[in-house]
């Protein structure tokens, strides 16, 4: 082994050892209650978050970033999902550079200037109306579900521009800095509560048209993560979220199953055949789901890196994968808390 290869060795070890410790610690508060009760996951875990290269992983190594692959981003994302989905969830925005790649080169720059760890909430919909004028296009407005607001640097609005003679163009995100934009807290909900998804409001705000971008478009980068379909890669890190709650739970009940005995005297879950058959059963769907959907990006990946054009079924597939994973990886949550009484 080369003194490369040692380095490289080392600084995974490193990682998967801090992210091992970033686990456990997000477990344990996650527990207590503490991102639920205030709404938002903690600024200090947005901060570790940082640490741990969330969002550096998919920014061009050129701005400081790691140039991960989509897979190796999504199962940074599923570790943190089974240590807590509101955690997970926030992370995968981590997965911004793709929406961002579609502004122009010298944004972002300008964006990475002090670094790459910069944190990107959107608030997409629905767009509103916005008027293109000499200076910029003005935009006002308010916009729900942000995930991840209360940690953001910059966030992204949805915007359908204007011109001054009234001619409508298409729908856009603008992308503006987080202290120029109002928090309302208005996320109250029984699932995923800390992922602090509130609304945005925006009052008056001026936005040059190099600063905004057409989600989904295609980007102008070179680099190879930048050719991957951006929109399927935005299904995929939202559902491995749900993937990592599931294999969470998977795990949670093979520990609580053989000390647990009935109160009327009877044999312990784990002894008892239905438990076992319907174990049996959600574990062998999970992983065929789960393999299903690495494999469709695996596929699609390898086609992009050997400098072919993803086949239009292929992508096709990875819709089909994620749709498939969060229903199976939703049923799958469900049979544990059932058989786990």
């Amino acid at each position: 082994m080369n003194g490369l290869s040692r380095m490289s060795l080392t600084h995974q070890i490193n990682h998967d050892v801090q992210l091992d410790d970033f686990c456990i610690e997000i477990r344990e508060r996650a527990c207590t209650g503490e991102f639920d009760e205030q709404g938002y996951v903690s600024l200090d875990v947005i901060e570790k978050l940082k640490a741990l290269g969330v969002y550096r992983a998919l920014v061009p190594k050129r701005f400081g970033g790691d140039e991960c692959s989509p897979r190796e981003f999504c199962e940074l994302i599923e570790r943190i999902a089974m240590a807590d989905g509101s955690v997970g969830w926030v992370a995968s925005f981590g997965m911004s550079p793709a929406y961002l790649a579609g502004l122009p080169e010298a944004t972002l720059h300008e964006i990475y200037k002090d670094g790459p760890d910069v944190v990107f909430a959107g608030g997409i919909f629905p767009p509103q109306a916005a008027q293109m004028t000499q200076e910029g296009i003005r935009v006002t407005g308010r916009w729900k579900f942000s995930s991840g607001c209360m940690g953001a640097d910059i966030v992204g609005v949805g915007i359908s521009p204007r011109s001054d003679e009234g001619v409508a163009q298409l729908p856009r995100m603008a992308v503006i800095p987080a202290n120029q934009v109002q928090i309302d807290m208005t996320w109250d909900t029984v699932g995923l509560k800390g992922t602090g998804s509130h609304d945005l409001i925006v009052n008056d705000v001026m936005v040059k048209e190099d600063w905004t971008f057409i989600r989904g478009a295609a980007s102008t980068l070179p680099e190879p993560f930048f050719k991957y379909p951006s929109l399927s890669f935005a299904t995929q890190v939202l559902s491995v979220v749900g993937i990592g709650i599931a294999a969470a739970a998977l795990n949670e009940f093979k520990q609580l199953a053989p000390g647990k005995a009935s109160i009327t005297g009877g044999a312990e879950i784990a002894q008892r055949p239905v438990t076992q058959y319907e174990f049996a059963k959600a574990d062998a769907e999970f992983q065929s789901a789960k393999a299903w959907f690495y494999q469709t990006m695996d596929r699609v990946w390898s086609e992009i890196i050997t400098g072919q054009t993803p086949i239009p079924e292929h992508i096709r597939d990875m819709r089909l994968a994620c749709t498939h994973a969060v229903r199976i990886s939703a049923e799958v949550t469900r049979t544990m808390q059932m058989l786990a009484g």
